[in-house]
Parts: C-alpha cells; sequence; structure tokens
C-alpha cells in the first residue's frame, strides 16, 4: 500500500514527466529562437566568482550591459576585468550584501539612477552550510534563507514593477537539485531552495493571470558545482548528485534565458531522482 509521501513523490514525477514532455514536443515543432541580449541590462548577483563570474563571462560578448553585484570587492572587480576582456563594454560593479533587505533597496535605487532599468534580473549568490539540523544555530538557519532565499525576494520586488510597466523582462533563479528533494546535511539550503521554486512558481502564474506573457521567467536547478561553495558535498558524501562544471552550467544557464526555459535541470538525470528517492 502506497504512503502519502510515496503518492506525493509520484505527484511529483508526473508533474515533471508531464511538463518535460510537453516542453519538448513543444520545441520540436516550433523550435526556439535565440534571443538577443543587444541593449538588455543584465544584473548577476554573486557576481565575484563561481558561477556568478562565468554567466558575466559568457554575457560579455553578447552586447549587453552587465550589471555586478557582490560583497566581495576584489572579486568583482576581477570579474568586471575578466568580462570586459571577453567583450563587454558597459559592466557596472556594485557592492550589495543581498541578506540586508535595506541595503538591496538602496543599491537598486542607484542602479536605475546610473545605469537604467534591469531586464534581466540573474538570482545567482547563496551559501551552503553543510550542517545537520540540529547542529545548526536559529541564527544561521535565518542566514541562509536571508541569502538564499529572502534576497531573491527583494531583487525581484525591486526590479519587477519596472518590467511589468513595459510588459517586458526576465527573472532567472538559481534553486538547486536540493530544491527537489532534501539532500544530508543540508536541511537549511534544501528548505531555502524549495522556497524558491515555489516562489517563481506561483510568480510565473501570477505574471500570466496579469497578462504579462512579457515577461519570462526561469528556475535553475543543478547538481553540485566545482565552486568554493560544494567543495565539501562532493560525490564521495552523495554519489547519486554528480559534480557539474562552472563553465558548462553557466553556459547552459545563458542558452536556457535565450530559450526562455521555464525550468533547466542539470544533469537530465535530477529530472527523475527526486521520484527515485
Amino acid at each position: 500500500m502506497f504512503s502519502f509521501r510515496s503518492i506525493l513523490k509520484i505527484l511529483q514525477f508526473l508533474k515533471l514527466l508531464i511538463f518535460f514532455s510537453l516542453e519538448n514536443l513543444i520545441s520540436l515543432v516550433f523550435p526556439p529562437r535565440k534571443k538577443s541580449f543587444a541593449g538588455e541590462i543584465v544584473l548577476i548577483t554573486g557576481s565575484a566568482k563561481g558561477v556568478g563570474r562565468q554567466i558575466a563571462i559568457n554575457f560579455a560578448p553578447l552586447g549587453a550591459t552587465l550589471v555586478l553585484w557582490d560583497i566581495d570587492d576584489e572579486g568583482n572587480k576581477e570579474t568586471c576585468r575578466l568580462a570586459q576582456k571577453n567583450g563587454a563594454t558597459r559592466v557596472f560593479a556594485y557592492h550589495c550584501d543581498c541578506s540586508n533587505r535595506e541595503e538591496v533597496y538602496e543599491q537598486a535605487d542607484k542602479v536605475r539612477r546610473e545605469v537604467g532599468d534591469v531586464t534581466v534580473l540573474i538570482n545567482n549568490g547563496g551559501i551552503l552550510l553543510g550542517k545537520k539540523f540540529c547542529d545548526i544555530p536559529d541564527a544561521d538557519f535565518e542566514k541562509t534563507l536571508r541569502i538564499n532565499f529572502l534576497s531573491q525576494v527583494w531583487t525581484c520586488k525591486a526590479f519587477l514593477p519596472a518590467m511589468m510597466t513595459c510588459n517586458r523582462g526576465h527573472v532567472v533563479s538559481t534553486a538547486s537539485a536540493a530544491g527537489l528533494l532534501g539532500v544530508y546535511r543540508m536541511s537549511d539550503y534544501a528548505g531555502s531552495k524549495h522556497a524558491i521554486i515555489g516562489m517563481m512558481e506561483a510568480l510565473a502564474s501570477e505574471l500570466y493571470h496579469a497578462g504579462k506573457q512579457g515577461i519570462k521567467t526561469t528556475i535553475i536547478c543543478t547538481s553540485f558545482i566545482n565552486t568554493e561553495l560544494a567543495e565539501d558535498f562532493q560525490s564521495q558524501n552523495h554519489p547519486f548528485l554528480p559534480v557539474c562544471d562552472a563553465e558548462y552550467v553557466a553556459s547552459k544557464i545563458i542558452d536556457a534565458i535565450q530559450k526562455e526555459k521555464f525550468y533547466l535541470i542539470i544533469p537530465l538525470s535530477l529530472r527523475f531522482l527526486a521520484f527515485k528517492m
């Protein structure tokens, strides 16, 4: 006899199966046309290193204005230099602690004044503590939620209204494989990533019902990436979750934005892993 948890897993599996089957069918009938980024203002959080830096480098030759947000000023300067070296002509680096709501709104106002309205928002910043549930102090649990989840709430609130006014824009949210299934020593992280997926699915529904189909949303769910964030979470601890290359993930994110994909799940096996677990 199926348990309630098993039924939920089956329903989750069926949701993903139906979604990706329809997505693949539509792509075959109507091949997606990659959109141009010329003239777009792209803001990337967590841009000082890792996937955020690689996203900036990949965007550099595409004609977009880049806005880089991070608390690591030196790392952000290096990302700026690398983006310019790779073809970016307009790059703006800002110090921003996205876990601080007031700072997010203040820096958002500054970006609007100095650069313009952001048209592509890429929420990439995040932290991973890697502790067992009862070993995580309340303050650290709250910190994870502020950086990984609430920061995305605040950036969306800061930049979405301008997108809605002109019915044009794209919001990209980095979630995780941990947003599809709970993973050992990741209760705070998985909780924050589940929250991102739920919020973005709900937000996409709101935009649709508001007639704002010109605003696209993309949810990124990846396995471990070979960055400092996941150094202690390699395949030896989680053999069912492969380690992905940061540059490869960044290139797939750019491709997903160009093709306006709602979900990007890397690797493909993750599409069904939540059901198997």
